[in-house]
Formats: C-alpha cells, sequence, structure tokens
C-alpha cells in the first residue's frame, strides 16, 4: 500500500521488506481546465503546461545542481544568476523526462506528466537537499488546476511497478494568485535519505524566483 503524505509529514524510504528505497521515480501529475460551455451542452478544454524542475543542495547549504526545462531563456536565467536548464544531473543519477505541455485531459489518466528518475547510489555524496517544485509557464493559478499530484514510485517513466507514497494538491480557493507549487523535498539525515511533502503555493511567474525563494527560506 501506498504511503497518503499530508502537508508537512516526513517519511523514511524503507520499504514493508526492510529494504530502502535507492532507485525510484518521482512524477507529478496534473489536470487540464475543463469548462462548460453555453447552457453546458459542450465543454473546452484548456491545456495547462506545467514544468516540474528540481534543485540539488550540498551539505554547504549550496546550490550544486539542477534539472529544468532547457526551454527556459538563458538570458532570464542568467538575470537570477543560473544556468541553461538540462535534463540530467552533471553525476548521471537524476533524468528529467522533458516537458508536457497539456495535462490530463477529461479527468487523472493514472500517468504522471513529467518524471525525474533517480537513483540515489550514484548521486554526488555531497548532495544534501533535493527540492521538486511546480511553475505554471501559463498565466492560470493553482485554484484554477483541478489538482496535482506528486508521487515516488518503483518502475519506469513508462511502467509504474510499485507506488512508495503519494501526495495530492487539490484546486483551492486559498491558491488563488498562485502559480507555483514547492511540492517536496528530499533530504539526507545521519546518512539516511528521507521525504518531507511540503506543498507550499507561491505568487512566483518564473522558475528563478522560486529558485531563490528555496535558497532564502528553505534551507
Amino acid at each position: 500500500m501506498a504511503i497518503n503524505l499530508s502537508k508537512g509529514q516526513k517519511i523514511d524510504l524503507r520499504k514493508t521488506s526492510g529494504e530502502t528505497l535507492t532507485n525510484f521515480c518521482v512524477g507529478v501529475n496534473w489536470g487540464a481546465i475543463e469548462k462548460k460551455t453555453l447552457f453546458g451542452l459542450s465543454k473546452s478544454v484548456q491545456n495547462i503546461d506545467l514544468d516540474l524542475s528540481c534543485v540539488l543542495i550540498d551539505d554547504q547549504n549550496n546550490l550544486c545542481d539542477h534539472l529544468y526545462s532547457p526551454l527556459y531563456r538563458v538570458e532570464i536565467l542568467q538575470q537570477f544568476g543560473l544556468p541553461k536548464g538540462k535534463l540530467l544531473t552533471s553525476d548521471g543519477a537524476m533524468k528529467h523526462t522533458g516537458d508536457d505541455l497539456e495535462g490530463d485531459k477529461g479527468g487523472d489518466d493514472g500517468l504522471d506528466n513529467e518524471i525525474i528518475t533517480v537513483d540515489l547510489t550514484k548521486l554526488n555524496p555531497n548532495v544534501a537537499q533535493i527540492f521538486f517544485f511546480l511553475n505554471n509557464a501559463g498565466a492560470e493559478d493553482f485554484s484554477q488546476i483541478p489538482y496535482a499530484k506528486i508521487r515516488m514510485y518503483e518502475g519506469t517513466p513508462t511502467r509504474v511497478t510499485s507506488v512508495f507514497a503519494d501526495y495530492n494538491v487539490s484546486a483551492e480557493a486559498q491558491f488563488a494568485g498562485k502559480r507555483s507549487i514547492i511540492m517536496g523535498k528530499l533530504y539526507k539525515r545521519n546518512g539516511e535519505w528521507k521525504f518531507s511533502a511540503i506543498g507550499d503555493p507561491t505568487e512566483d511567474t518564473f522558475l528563478g524566483q522560486t529558485i531563490h525563494k528555496i535558497v532564502k527560506s528553505y534551507l
């Protein structure tokens, strides 16, 4: 049975067998916005382009690596002191599947829209925290987006073998004006990796703002 996380909950990466989870996927799934047209006779579907990203923080609280879309404009990233986006970490331990520009249509299809594969055995030993977050490339906020779910599972980007834990952020009125969500983090404590469900929405309109917020307020 998967662990259904609540906001602020922290868990060990220990399976029921007693083994530690070291090779897994972190996937995020979200829904497109469906609106009924005049008299409710039909409906329109609005694509939602969210971007799953992560930053890696070393044991000195410095940003040491990243995964985010290569489509972000370099000149804007440079204004935040950030390098060009990429889909593979420098040590090869984490890989991003790339952009999904639409979101689920017609309800949750049970699959993740964007996925980052993780192999903790290959991770640079200096890495102490890994933050996962979502930014909306459009103008919608998270009070309109039906759901955004993050989960950790064993398998591949195209096949789910066993879900270890998941965390669901449903659309709520309090998310009005919020266009980014810091979903959760992997962190190392006494040599063991753990996961914390964060689920904090922000008003950031660009990935660079979210990364600065993480470095300033979450380390």
